[in-house]
């Protein structure tokens, strides 16, 4: 009797938890960065060094005042402001103006992360909402890649004009970009790690490079030629998005069918965008369009509830 009533107290959600917290998750998130951080640091010199401290560091400040202004419990020990700085200097060029840093934190934490409720609220990623915004202003000195009187057109941009590419360079990170987009390898270390941890899973990366690659195949001009496609795969921050931005828990669909209609949509996207925009890039605008698109795609492709039963046709169940 005494077991029927402990089944009957039924609490509500959520009614299995995991001993990794929060703070868990992003500090793994942060450690998983540091072979792209440490390789872009060491490509492009110390200046990029300051960039990473500075945006990283304000964007731990903000989220320090927003909590302290609306007189709220501090959330700076779970780590996620650190994480979104990181991923928002790792998506500087890495030579950009230090206030331009500070004003690209207070955008991502401020505008896209707290004023939208704070974490688990945001309806896009707060790093790619405010590297959009900075797009957007200062479109000139987020395209200025040159470093150390190394200057030009990015492999992926020359790509696109048709005046070659190196991409083995690419694979590398023996290029121009910004501090955490060019190499690779450092890259696909950082996401391994992830994976082994269980943080993320291959769905949305697999399903979102795959997809580009056929979209690239079939539209790109160059079908399936290996160089090339390498070079678009390498090139730009679609190794970065894949596997640390668009695998963000709050703005990435729940259900595993939702997920691979979240890859494809990205893959698309970004195939579009590269393709048939003046642009040479797209990732960024490809996540953020397809994070406004994850109420739709979670109604296309719902959790489906313990216990319940699909409804025949006719109102039977």
């Amino acid at each position: 009797m005494a077991e029927e009533k402990k089944l009957l107290n039924v609490s509500s959600n959520p009614h299995v938890r995991d001993r990794i917290t929060t703070r868990m998750i992003m500090l793994l998130v942060i450690i998983a960065l540091l072979p792209a951080t440490g390789y872009g640091v060491y490509h492009f010199g110390l200046y990029s060094l300051a960039v990473v401290l500075i945006t990283t560091g304000t964007a731990v400040i903000w989220e320090f005042l927003w909590n302290k202004f609306m007189k709220k419990k501090s959330t700076i020990e779970d780590l996620s402001a650190v994480v979104t700085g990181l991923l928002l200097a790792l998506n500087m060029p890495p030579r950009i103006p230090i206030w331009i840093c500070v004003m690209g934190s207070f955008f991502a934490i401020i505008v896209v992360k707290n004023l939208f409720g704070g974490l688990g609220q945001n309806f896009m990623n707060p790093a790619l909402g405010a590297r959009c915004f900075l797009l957007i202003s200062f479109a000139g000195k987020m395209a200025d890649f040159a470093y150390d009187s190394v200057s030009g057109a990015t492999y992926l941009a020359s790509l696109k004009n048709g005046t070659g590419f190196d991409a083995s360079a690419m694979v590398w990170g023996n290029e121009m970009g910004t501090i955490g987009e060019t190499s690779v390898i450092a890259i696909v270390i950082g996401a391994c790690i992830l994976l082994a941890f269980g943080i993320i899973d291959l769905t949305i990366p697999g399903t979102y490079i795959v997809t580009f690659a056929l979209f690239w195949v079939l539209f790109g001009g160059h079908g399936a030629d290996p160089a090339y496609l390498t070079a678009e795969l390498a090139g730009g921050g679609l190794m970065l998005g894949a596997f640390f931005m668009a695998t963000d828990y709050v703005t990435s669909p729940i259900t595993t069918k939702g997920r691979i209609i979240y890859g494809i949509i990205l893959g698309i996207l970004t195939g579009v965008f590269r393709v048939f925009s003046s642009g040479a890039e797209g990732v960024s605008y490809a996540i953020i369009v397809s994070n406004l698109l994850v109420p739709l795609i979670e109604r296309a492709a719902p959790l489906k509830c313990f216990g319940y039963v699909k409804p025949e046709k006719g109102g039977r169940v």
